[in-house]
């Protein structure tokens, strides 16, 4: 009995200890007052972006008077747009001060939400609208990049938080949004994207607070690390293989975010008994599964090989999460509620999975003397899945039934393995080993 009764309170102090770590990353996150900044300058944009995506539709809809087709052209041509927003930026982040690019980014969408007030016809539109999700895209990868280097060793940790916030932010937004919503006037439309583009500049005059972070890779070729002059050139991304095929292998590594917003609640409309106002609920279960356990999650990951390992619990996670969906037909109102509910908890568990292991592979997995075009290619992974994961559900997945649910679940759970195969085997050839004549550390060369 006393050594049950230590055991457990041995628990119960480690347990007390990891909730003050996590308490006090909070209040001390990785990179110091410019990580303060930045993360409150992510709140304020996430905030932005989550009045716009909670009324954008309606807007377009009811204000601007686009139909159906106008509205998913638009839409489309600015998610093929988002998709070069991350190499395009990543390539320039070599060269200029990520800083710059970043304020340049919030004042770029800025001015396309500016230009949407005046605008009305669909041709003029779907140039801005698409340079706006070009910017918000390519604002991402900063923000990612910006972390990476500030951060340093404790990349995750910043990464969760910023996770934590980045949900914190949509759902307020969305909270704002529905007043808006509510009122439902045009002047009150045109106030929520006024309420979007305040964000943008507000996040782009604290941006300009901070310092620009410094480039290990710049630091490296100072020291004779990496390609100086006169020495080999740094290594391009597009003529990388191994981390062309990692960055292939992540698109549907990141399907969970169209199975959130586009696939259960068009089963649960379409193909079951379930009252539509569950849908809601969806959203509400993963914000706040998001915000209690991103930390913890992320504690669990804290180098690459974890999160190689971290990708086939993703994989598995999204077996069972599609598994649900296909049981849920044909049953009561109430089964299949419940069996939605719990399907929309496993898709955000495999969220929080899927939010540590991709952006540490796609930084350990890159050569230090180049991350930012690589991360710049890294991000379009995904850009491609939010254009083809709604395409590859409506028109494919819902349309089989219940063994479209089978199949996507199993092919996510194979690919998974295939990524975690890959991604070991290259960690092999850029992670430093140890040189057992001196006992000094090397890196392999990619």
């Amino acid at each position: 009995m006393r050594r049950g009764a230590r055991a457990e309170r041995a628990r119960t102090r480690e347990a007390r200890q990891r909730e003050a770590g996590l308490l006090a990353q909070l209040r001390r996150p990785p990179g110091g007052r410019d990580g303060r900044i930045m993360l409150l300058g992510q709140l304020l944009d996430r905030t932005g972006s989550g009045v716009w995506g909670a009324s954008s539709v309606l807007y377009f809809t009811f204000v601007t008077g686009l139909d159906a087709r106008q509205l998913g052209l638009l839409l489309g041509a600015a998610g093929v747009a988002g998709i070069a927003g991350s190499p395009i930026v990543g390539r320039l982040a070599g060269r200029f001060p990520v800083r710059s690019l970043l304020i340049g980014c919030h004042l770029l969408r800025l001015g396309t939400l500016g230009l949407m007030l005046i605008c009305t016809g669909f041709y003029v539109l779907l140039p801005v609208v698409a340079v706006t999700y070009l910017g918000d895209r390519a604002a991402k990868t900063l923000e990612m990049l910006f972390a990476t280097r500030v951060a340093g060793e404790r990349r995750t940790t910043y990464q969760a938080l910023s996770r934590s916030v980045a949900n914190a932010g949509y759902a307020f937004g969305a909270g704002i949004a529905a007043i808006g919503l509510a009122v439902g006037t045009r002047d009150a439309y045109r106030a929520l994207i006024l309420c979007n583009a305040l964000s943008f500049l507000v996040a782009a005059a604290l941006v300009w607070r901070t310092r620009e972070p410094r480039d290990p890779g710049r630091v490296a070729a100072r020291t004779g690390d990496a390609a100086a002059a006169g020495g080999p050139a740094a290594p391009s991304p597009w003529r990388d293989r191994g981390y062309l095929r990692f960055v292939l292998l992540d698109i549907p590594m990141n399907l969970d975010d169209s199975i959130l917003n586009v696939g259960l609640p068009l089963w649960l409309v379409n193909h079951t008994e379930a009252p539509h106002a569950f849908v809601p609920a969806f959203l509400v279960i993963n914000t706040v599964l998001v915000v209690v356990l991103q930390m913890r999650v992320s504690a669990k990951v804290k180098e690459p090989r974890q999160a190689a390992g971290a990708v086939v619990v993703y994989g598995l996670t999204m077996l069972a999460c599609c598994a649900v969906p296909a049981t849920a037909t044909g049953g009561a109102a109430w089964s299949a509620s419940i069996a939605l509910l719990v399907a929309a908890m496993l898709v955000t568990l495999a969220e929080l999975m899927r939010s540590v292991s991709s952006w540490e592979l796609a930084v350990s997995l890159a050569p230090p003397e180049a991350r930012a075009p690589y991360l710049g290619v890294a991000g379009m992974s995904q850009s491609v899945q939010k254009s083809a994961g709604p395409l590859l559900l409506t028109g494919a997945v819902l349309t089989a039934g219940p063994a479209g649910w089978l199949v996507l679940g199993a092919a996510v759970a194979g690919l998974s393995v295939v990524q975690r195969r890959c991604c070991l085997r290259r960690l092999d050839t850029v992670l430093p080993v140890a040189d057992p004549a001196d006992g000094r550390q090397s890196v392999r060369p990619v």
